[in-house]
């Protein structure tokens, strides 16, 4: 048997790697929605296995698949070609039948657990499986060395990637707000600012040296200690909070100075720290 494979490598039968790993790519491609190509490449095993022996590093499920697909093509495990870049799971077969002998007796063998038929390139021809009870993660490749031989490898197909989490969904911005101006929430403005809802959409704002407005969410127009104001945005509110345009504490007397990445507003003896919203 080694004399016969050590022949079929001298005369150039054994699969050419180009050729099949095309196939390889051609054959699988269609169903990458659900199945992906093989893994990356491993060390190839250079000595064929004993018989009946399979490599500690394959997977279980492709090695019970394997010992179907040997016994149907009465053949003999021996070292993948590490031509072929297929993964540490590759079991190869070498069988003295002809590929198209073995396609319907392996297709017979597998049943229900064949997922489709035979997709052929050239010569050569690839089959998805499963292994008994399991779902279709494997596949199964002829690829005739001669007539009357052929090289059975059976691997196992790359998980697909799970979906990618979706992002979380942006903040909706509140009703009301001008997109690119500075506002602040009325509890940043604690220290300086009491913020006080009165219902209904409005609010009173008041400082520690009697500045006092209210204002309603969605006008621009205000009340003062002395009298009516008119703010240069309207504020706005997220359900919770009073978000309030940063221009407009200057109807309270504050002022606002910038203190590297953010402002600092004093109102009278107090001041806070605090960085802006923009929407």
């Amino acid at each position: 048997m080694r004399s016969t494979l050590s022949a079929a490598a001298r005369s150039g039968r054994l699969p050419r790697a180009a050729g099949t790993l095309t196939l390889l790519g051609a054959l699988l491609a269609p169903v990458a929605s659900a199945q992906t190509a093989p893994a990356q490449t491993a060390p190839a095993q250079t000595a064929p296995a004993k018989g009946g022996s399979v490599s500690a590093a394959t997977d279980r499920a492709v090695s019970a698949l394997a010992i179907e697909v040997s016994g149907v093509a009465k053949g003999r495990i021996v070292g993948c070609p590490a031509a072929l870049k297929l993964s540490v799971n590759a079991v190869c077969v070498y069988s003295q039948s002809a590929s198209g002998t073995l396609r319907p007796l392996l297709k017979g063998r597998l049943g229900a657990r064949a997922s489709g038929d035979w997709k052929s390139s050239g010569k050569s021809s690839v089959l998805l499986a499963a292994p008994a009870g399991g779902k279709a993660s494997a596949f199964v490749l002829l690829s005739p060395m001669s007539d009357t031989e052929t090289l059975v490898v059976v691997d196992a197909l790359k998980a697909a990637p799970a979906p990618a989490a979706s992002a979380a969904p942006k903040a909706a911005t509140p009703a009301g707000v001008v997109r690119g101006q500075p506002y602040v929430l009325g509890s940043d403005l604690v220290g300086v600012v009491k913020v006080t809802s009165l219902g209904g959409g409005k609010y009173r704002l008041s400082t520690e040296d009697d500045g006092l407005l209210t204002v309603t969410v969605g006008a621009k127009s205000a009340q003062a200690a002395g009298g009516a104001v008119e703010l240069p945005l309207a504020p706005a509110t997220d359900g919770r909070n009073l978000i309030f345009p940063l221009a407009g504490l200057r109807a309270l007397g504050c002022t606002v100075t910038p203190a590297g990445s953010n402002l600092t507003v004093a109102c009278g003896p107090d001041s806070v720290g605090l960085k802006p919203i923009v929407f």
